[in-house]
């Protein structure tokens, strides 16, 4: 019995949600409810990826973000793991998943912009990165550690071009891989206009939309003016989620199927203007 699980984040303004339970969520599969096997409310261990563009511009924004590590990790529960990639043009692992933190603020602290990386921000192929890394590693002679909640956290200015790898072959990595996606935008990075109508653009150069993966996911992606602040606080909202897990309906592998998440009737009554984060869709195994 093939099952799917939605990871679900509820604001109420810009407070998070906690104290919800299965009876509060109603779940729509291509517009059909679903019955709910089972309700998650943050007991699934976590393997975070902190993806790190350290590019030229973005020195003085890791800087403040290794101000506030140890205060953002302090989020994190037991049996949680945590890893650093780097990355500009390439990519390279910083520290590998672990659950000592004190490497992790290490690392951090050391982020810094590479030759070895090149120059320029090659995003898209960077979360690619993240995504195949994030489904390989393995600790030797540790068995799989069943039901886990994985999510990227981007730190970037979003400023740069990608080549020939476009944003639906990302999302259909991070939507096979059950991936919540989340960015902080610092500097002078911003969401890419669209092109006028009739306007040729080539469809092998695309700019970087990070804040499109964070909507598409069920994350977040928030425009910062200081990393540091803002790195403590994404820290405390990604950890405070829900898990929603019911049975796929009969479709063809491969294919698409919407989903909806919302609160309940009574649950709406209660937060009428609440907010409900949810990855928008899955592929069929």
């Amino acid at each position: 019995m093939a099952q799917i699980a939605i990871d679900v984040q509820v604001l109420n303004g810009k407070q998070v949600l906690t104290g919800l339970t299965a009876a509060d969520f109603v779940v729509y599969d291509e517009g059909v409810q679903q019955q709910l096997l089972a309700f998650g409310r943050e007991s699934e261990p976590m393997r975070l990826l902190l993806l790190l563009d350290v590019s030229g511009s973005m020195r003085k924004h890791l800087q403040q973000m290794a101000q506030s590590a140890k205060q953002a990790l302090r989020h994190l529960r037991s049996g949680d793991r945590v890893g650093v990639m780097l990355f500009s043009q390439k990519t390279k692992i910083g520290e590998d998943f672990t659950d000592d933190l004190s490497l992790i603020e290490r690392q951090i602290e050391l982020a810094d912009w590479d030759e070895s990386l090149g120059s320029g921000t090659a995003i898209n192929a960077a979360v690619m990165s993240a995504a195949d890394y994030m489904r390989d590693f393995t600790v030797p002679g540790e068995p799989p550690r069943g039901e886990e909640r994985r999510a990227i956290l981007i730190v970037t200015d979003n400023l740069g071009m990608n080549y020939q790898i476009p944003d639906s072959a990302v999302l259909r990595r991070l939507f096979g891989l059950d991936i919540v996606f989340n960015a902080i935008v610092v500097g002078k990075g911003k969401r890419p206009v669209p092109p006028p109508d009739g306007v040729y653009t080539n469809p092998d150069f695309t700019p970087s939309d990070v804040f499109l993966f964070a909507e598409e996911t069920g994350g977040e992606a928030v425009k910062a003016e200081r990393a540091g602040e803002t790195f403590r606080d994404v820290m405390e909202r990604i950890r405070a989620r829900y898990r929603l897990t019911y049975r796929v309906p009969e479709a063809p592998a491969g294919s698409f199927r919407s989903v909806r998440v919302d609160l309940s009737p009574a649950a709406r009554q209660r937060f009428p203007n609440a907010t409900v984060r949810h990855r928008t869709g899955y592929y069929v195994q």
